[in-house]
């Protein structure tokens, strides 16, 4: 019994390290390189500011329950902000999310290509002033799966920079570069989601993990039954007896 559960252990361990040996290299290596690159830096901080402007200490904000009935919906939330450096109020409802004049209470388009554009200029801390390509998009990608439809103002500088910016609110939605998407290829192969990047709870990722644990079962058996010491023990007792 006791070589059958050995020559078990050993056949266990010996295949799982070969199949396990890999993704644990690759689990390794992206954790040290999503360990090393600064959080900041892969969000892109140092290229766009998203931090939210205030408002001047003499806006004069509409009345609320006016914005209500213009809404045309039950507010779900409403928030004074500044856009392009004009005072807004942003307002959702059950239909969507509506911008309105902060001074006058006035309906406001949504942003444009143009606007959008001019959002990103605002908030560029970059070098330069690097041309931009900007489309519409419609659908998630990898890269993003922020607020639909949203604008991708494409920047042609060094870090291949992408902003996405809301199409309803004019937010800064995203900030896309090239270590950004180092850093989510190699979180695609830490989490073993290699076409979406984001699912935690993969088939795949279960069963290396489980395989690990058998792994290390067969190890500590084989290590417990090739222990030095229990050796020497068994042959003191054999000789004792002979």
């Amino acid at each position: 019994m006791r070589t059958r559960l050995h020559l078990l252990a050993s056949r266990v361990h010996k295949w799982l390290a070969i199949i396990i040996g890999i993704q644990l290299l690759l689990w390794f290596a992206s954790g040290t390189l999503m360990s090393v690159l600064p959080i900041e830096r892969v969000r892109g901080e140092h290229l766009v500011d998203r931090s939210p402007a205030t408002l001047p200490a003499d806006t004069v904000l509409p009345d609320p329950a006016r914005l209500a009935r213009a809404a045309g919906a039950p507010v779900q939330s409403l928030t004074h902000r500044m856009l392009l450096g004009r005072p807004v109020v942003e307002i959702v409802t059950a239909r969507g999310t509506r911008l309105f004049d902060a001074a006058t209470g006035a309906p406001l388009a949504p942003p444009g290509a143009a606007e959008a554009e001019r959002i990103v200029r605002s908030a560029w801390r970059g070098e330069g002033r690097p041309a931009a390509k900007i489309d519409r998009i419609e659908t998630e990608s990898t890269e993003y799966r922020g607020p639909l439809p949203a604008w991708q103002v494409e920047l042609a500088d060094k870090d291949a920079t992408r902003v996405f910016v809301a199409a309803d609110t004019g937010k800064i939605t995203a900030v896309r570069t090239s270590t950004w998407r180092l850093y989510d290829f190699f979180w695609g192969l830490h989490i073993m989601d290699w076409k979406n990047h984001e699912n935690f709870n993969t088939p795949w990722l279960l069963a290396f993990a489980i395989g690990g644990l058998v792994f290390w079962l067969g190890g500590a058996i084989l290590l417990y039954m090739r222990w030095p010491i229990r050796r020497r023990a068994r042959r003191k007792l054999a000789e004792s007896s002979s």
